[in-house]
C-alpha cells in the first residue's frame, strides 16, 4: 500500500517505514504528524484517486529531526559593469518517518 501525498508545495509518493524529507513542519522530535492532503492511494482492492485529495484518507508520521540543507550560493554578475553580488540560502527541512497510510 502507498500512497501521494501533498506537503510543503511538493508531492511525495510514501508507503510505511519511508524517511523523507520534507518542508519545515510545526513539531518536536517524536510527535506524530498527520498528513491529510492525500491525492492517490493504492491497496489491494485498486487505485484511488481524489478530486484534488481522497476524502478520508491520512499519513499519520513521526518527526525524527529538523535540520537545514546543503547551502546553495546565489551568485549575480554583470559583465564590464563591476557588479557581483554573492549571497547563499540554506532551506529548513523536516526529516519524518512514515508509519501508516490510512483509507
Amino acid at each position: 500500500m502507498y500512497a501521494v501525498v501533498e506537503t510543503g508545495g511538493k508531492q511525495f509518493r510514501v508507503q510505511p517505514g519511508d524517511i523523507i524529507n520534507v518542508e519545515l513542519l510545526d513539531g518536536e522530535p517524536g510527535d506524530v504528524v498527520k498528513l491529510d492532503k492525500v491525492l492517490m492511494v493504492t491497496d489491494d482492492s485498486g487505485v484511488q484517486s481524489g478530486t484534488p485529495f481522497v476524502d478520508g484518507a491520512y499519513v499519520e508520521a513521526n518527526i525524527l529531526e529538523h535540520g537545514k540543507a546543503k547551502k546553495v550560493k546565489v551568485f549575480k554578475y554583470k559583465s564590464k559593469k563591476n557588479y557581483r553580488r554573492l549571497r547563499g540560502h540554506r532551506q529548513h527541512y523536516t526529516q519524518i518517518k512514515i508509519e501508516t497510510v490510512k483509507y
